[in-house]
């Protein structure tokens, strides 16, 4: 199960549960933003309906992701491997000022190829090593350069994603990234945007019809 958020308008956001699989989604719900008291109830409500997932991968949302450990706390949640990349490297910057920022952006940068095991137990080895090599300098910069922002915001971003950015090496069925929903969003937003003008109602009901349409079409397709 993928979970991603996208905004329509800044008073619309909408949450949605995607089985990669299959690419039909399983579940949507239009909020005014993304937040952990607009997600609990929502997750609330599928639980009680009879969802119960093993496996979420999601991009991080720290409120989504609480209110998901809330609701399942036995639930095993995929950190998304491009928003983590993309964000590290963001931080890190195309051409970092340090050795430790350039040799740090170069294991960041392998993330992503990351299938299997082996490949897993080197990157985990080439980050442990960054840290022993560099953490005492990282941690010696001033806090007011840039360079000391960029380099611990992307340590604290690897130290607290690890646990969770390997387990699809454990199951097929688990997605490394959430590529498949944010197609799925692009989609939806690039035909919305032929009917702007929209109520916020008409907006829900063109969203939930969307939705809808674009299930059958694939239940047409197997």
């Amino acid at each position: 199960m993928v979970y991603d958020a996208t905004y329509f308008h800044k008073d619309g956001c909408l949450l949605n549960l995607m089985d990669a699989t299959s690419q039909k989604i399983i579940a949507h719900h239009y909020v005014k933003k993304e937040s952990f008291q607009e997600a609990l109830p929502w997750f609330l409500s599928l639980r009680e309906q009879g969802l119960d997932p093993q496996f979420i991968t999601t991009d991080g949302e720290r409120s989504t992701i609480r209110a998901m450990r809330s609701v399942w706390p036995q639930v095993k949640l995929q950190r998304c491997l491009y928003h983590l990349q993309r964000e590290g490297m963001r931080w890190l910057r195309s051409y970092p000022k340090t050795e430790a920022g350039k040799s740090l952006r170069d294991i960041l940068s392998r993330l992503s190829k990351v299938k299997n095991v082996d490949e897993r137990d080197f990157f985990i080895q080439e980050y442990r090593s960054w840290v022993n090599r560099y953490r005492d300098f990282v941690l010696s910069l001033p806090r007011t350069i840039i360079a000391s922002k960029d380099l611990r915001r992307t340590m604290v971003l690897i130290n607290n994603a690890l646990p969770d950015m390997f387990y699809y090496l454990e199951d097929t069925q688990v997605h490394a990234t959430t590529n498949a929903l944010e197609g799925f969003h692009s989609r939806l937003k690039s035909d919305y945007r032929r009917h702007r003008g929209l109520s916020k109602e008409h907006r829900i009901q063109y969203i939930h019809w969307y939705c809808y349409y674009e299930n059958a079409d694939l239940s047409n397709t197997i």
